[in-house]
């Protein structure tokens, strides 16, 4: 639960921060001041929404490796290590991909692929995994993070999520516009936005931004499917991942730094929060996979 609110506060934050940069340089006066132009709001939300998203692509490998303390193999020092290495190496291989960085962080069962582009990539895996998982169950996560570089997911994710943070900005504009016009209906005197739009965007950017959460999210879990399906592509068969989910399911999964949350190999949620939750359960992984989902 902690985690789930983390994620929609981390979101809602970030559109909260641009709104009130848009009003500190005059955007707001600018785009409203003689009437909403809804093509320019459009294109500025656009810019708003999709510069975030990708400024955070671009650093995730950075953020990666400072939130979790992930300490990138560069010269593998013992056994383990050395066969980390030639498993994603051989993975990687086998999906046509180039080497990614391979790191280790201290932490319980958990791991995760992140990377701006398939060609810069970093794949880590938490000692806690490590110490309870078999090599054949390792390989299979390592799989499993093999195919979300494969399939372009971080990509993907950040698209979505730019989608969506650009009509969340568009929408709560349009709504605040809305609004601060009935309010000040009798007031001809004024100009530009008024204390009832700001009030209304804020509003309006913390409830879209909660169902805008919902829609990225959704699209976190399909990803998961697919990268299981990729993982049993790359080891010729279901089992291994099948045997590598139901170990995680008799585990306590650590949680990842926020920013991390939705890469990691586990965190499915039941109930309401399901629609919040970046992961499937293990239960419906396992099945899909069993099912030839």
């Amino acid at each position: 639960m902690k985690r789930v609110i983390l994620l929609i506060a981390t979101n809602i934050a970030v559109m909260v921060v641009l709104s009130i940069v848009a009003s500190l340089l005059g955007l707001n006066r600018y785009m409203t001041g003689n009437g909403l132009n809804l093509g320019t709001l459009l294109g500025f939300a656009a810019v708003m929404g999709f510069g975030g998203a990708f400024i955070s692509l671009m650093l995730s490998k950075t953020m990666a490796k400072w939130s979790t303390g992930a300490r990138v193999i560069e010269t593998p020092s013992n056994d383990t290590e050395r066969w980390l290495v030639h498993t994603v190496q051989k993975l990687a291989s086998r999906a046509n991909l180039p080497m990614p960085e391979v790191a280790v962080y201290e932490g319980e069962p958990n791991a995760f692929a992140t990377g701006p582009s398939k060609s810069n990539s970093l794949v880590a895996v938490s000692t806690g995994l490590l110490a309870s998982m078999t090599e054949e169950e390792v390989e299979a996560v390592l799989a499993h993070e093999v195919a979300h570089i494969q399939n372009g997911d971080m990509v993907t994710l950040t698209l979505i999520q730019g989608v969506v943070n650009t009509f969340v900005f568009f929408l709560a504009r349009v709504v605040g516009y809305l609004v601060d016009n009935f309010l000040r209906r009798n007031d001809e005197e004024s100009s530009g936005p008024g204390i009832g739009y700001m009030v209304t965007v804020i509003v309006c950017e913390i409830v879209f931004g909660i169902l805008a959460s919902a829609i990225v999210m959704y699209f976190s879990r399909q990803r998961e499917f697919r990268a299981d399906a990729g993982a049993a592509t790359l080891l010729g068969g279901a089992r291994p991942m099948v045997n590598a989910l139901r170990r995680l399911g008799g585990v306590a999964a650590g949680d990842l730094p926020q920013n991390m949350a939705a890469s990691g190999i586990s965190g499915g949620r039941g109930g309401l929060m399901a629609l919040f939750s970046s992961h499937p359960s293990i239960e419906e992984r396992i099945g899909a996979l069993e099912h030839g989902r």
